[in-house]
């Protein structure tokens, strides 16, 4: 079976080099983001235009999606879920004592993820407002019309009810289409106005507290570089190590229960496993919760753990 193509060296170093780049993934993030507010907006937005809904519909719309962009930028990094567990929860066992170094530590990564998870939200948001359709829909029950004659003679309910039509277009007397126009285009104004507020003051938070950190960095900025590829280099080595070694540890288990694992060549014999070993097999065991210096690691229980107790608190040795 012929091998398929392998990536040249030169182009997996750009790849490897552009995963690992924090610019390239905001922007990836950011695009992502500006093309899923795009659909978002073409399929699910529709205005109600009516009065006391205009408000609520177009703020749920600009605000709702970016705390849950937010919440999952938080959610799917595996980092937080570390430093939560590692330092901030009080209900976990203390093995060892936290050191105010590692505390500050902690608190440069956590605030490294939130910059991260900032991205999809605020940008949410500024691509909401340059547009403008969600904050027109918004405040179209609250714009001023008392300078225009045309409104003096309307009731308030009705003249709520125009303005709340005025998003959708809706029929109107033809005096009041040169009104709508104008609050359009306030409202585009407005919109826009705060989406570049909001980039500016983003821009200058970025740039202010990107300072600060490495100035009330502890670490040196050869420190720092050397201590974020070790982070990198010691999860992604962790995460190797532990796939090969449950690989290993499952494939005895599974052969001590079965007479042989999957993909075994030299089959000669195979178990059939008791109704008490199902029975033992049931339960799954959680690990490491006490002070035991082992524990079980798996669903197939107590029945597959090696009997040597000398070997549980030195090793599992590997026979072949």
């Amino acid at each position: 079976m012929p091998e398929p193509p392998r990536m040249s060296p030169t182009l997996q170093d750009i790849v490897s080099s552009l995963q690992r780049s924090g610019t390239f993934v905001n922007s990836l993030i950011a695009a992502l983001t500006i093309c899923g507010q795009q659909l978002f907006s073409s399929f699910t937005f529709s205005c109600p235009c009516q009065v006391g809904k205009n408000f609520y519909y177009g703020s749920a719309f600009l605000v709702i999606p970016a705390l849950i962009l937010l919440i999952a930028g938080y959610a799917l990094r595996s980092q937080v879920w570390s430093i939560s567990s590692e330092y901030c929860c009080s209900c976990a066992p203390r093995h060892r004592r936290v050191t105010p170094l590692e505390r500050r530590l902690a608190c440069l990564r956590f605030l490294g993820i939130t910059g991260r998870a900032l991205v999809a939200p605020l940008t949410w948001l500024a691509v909401t407002l340059l547009t403008g359709t969600y904050y027109e829909c918004a405040a179209s029950e609250f714009v001023s019309v008392d300078q225009y004659p045309m409104f003096s003679n309307v009731t308030d309910s009705k003249r709520e009810e125009i303005l709340a039509g005025f998003p959708c277009y809706k029929e109107a007397p033809s005096d009041v289409d040169p009104v709508r126009e104008e609050v359009a285009l306030l409202h585009r104004y407005q919109s826009q106005m705060l989406g570049w507020i909001l980039i500016t003051l983003t821009t200058i938070i970025v740039l202010v507290s990107s300072c600060l950190a490495r100035c009330c960095s502890p670490l040196t900025s050869l420190q720092h570089h050397y201590w974020t590829n070790h982070l990198r280099n010691e999860r992604e080595l962790f995460e190797q190590a532990a796939e090969e070694h449950s690989r290993i540890l499952i494939r005895q288990r599974i052969k001590k229960l079965f007479g042989f694992f999957p993909g075994s060549t030299d089959v000669k014999h195979i178990r059939i496993p008791s109704c008490q070993d199902w029975r033992d097999i049931s339960a799954p065991n959680l690990l490491c919760v006490g002070d035991t210096s082992q524990g079980p690691y798996s669903f197939l229980g107590d029945k597959v753990v090696e009997e040597n107790e000398e070997d549980r608190s030195e090793g599992i040795e590997l026979k072949s």
